[in-house]
């Protein structure tokens, strides 16, 4: 699918040049965040407690953020690990890839694609099965009947999805839906 990253707001007076917001999958974009949906931009963070390589979980009511600055940008997706919701935040930073603490997923906040499965294994976006893993050179493990092993292969993996991002005055703002 050719699909174009949705390009980083535009600046105002103040903004700090060094640091942008990093594009992202027009269609991933956060429910409630869009133009004509009302979003309010609030500020979250101060650039400056965000270096490039770093990420932050920020809480705005129910809604737990992860604020990571990547080499494309600073990106702001759900601090929910796409596969079973574990916070992210504690997990390992790479590049754009961020991992997830809990199973071992890995996934890439500039396109909100899985690079890597968890280890428990499970529907990809696109509805593919993946096998539970497996170290090399092992026999597949084998999953006994039950509904444990059910959940595991119903269980699917999403894409993120992206709070738009500005900065202005040295803070991030992030786009946050309405009411």
């Amino acid at each position: 699918m050719d699909e174009h990253l949705e390009p980083p707001p535009a600046s105002r007076p103040g903004d700090t040049g060094a640091a942008r917001p990093a594009p992202w999958p027009p269609r991933l974009q956060a429910p409630g965040t869009g133009a004509g949906a009302g979003p309010v931009f609030e500020a979250l963070l101060e650039l400056a407690d965000l270096p490039p390589g770093s990420m932050r979980r920020v809480t705005r009511g129910d809604l737990d953020l992860l604020l990571a600055h990547t080499p494309a940008g600073i990106v702001a997706v759900e601090d929910r690990c796409p596969h079973m919701a574990a916070p992210l935040s504690l997990g390992e930073l790479d590049g754009c890839v961020v991992a997830c603490p809990l199973h071992g997923g890995r996934f890439d906040l500039c396109t909100g694609d899985p690079v890597r499965m968890p280890t428990t294994g499970g529907l990809d976006p696109d509805g593919v099965l993946h096998p539970a893993w497996t170290p090399p050179g092992r026999e597949p493990k084998p999953d006994p009947p039950g509904v444990k092993t059910e959940a595991r292969r119903l269980t699917r993996v999403r894409r993120f999805r992206y709070y738009p991002v500005r900065i202005v005055g040295g803070r991030i703002e992030v786009a946050l839906p309405a009411g």
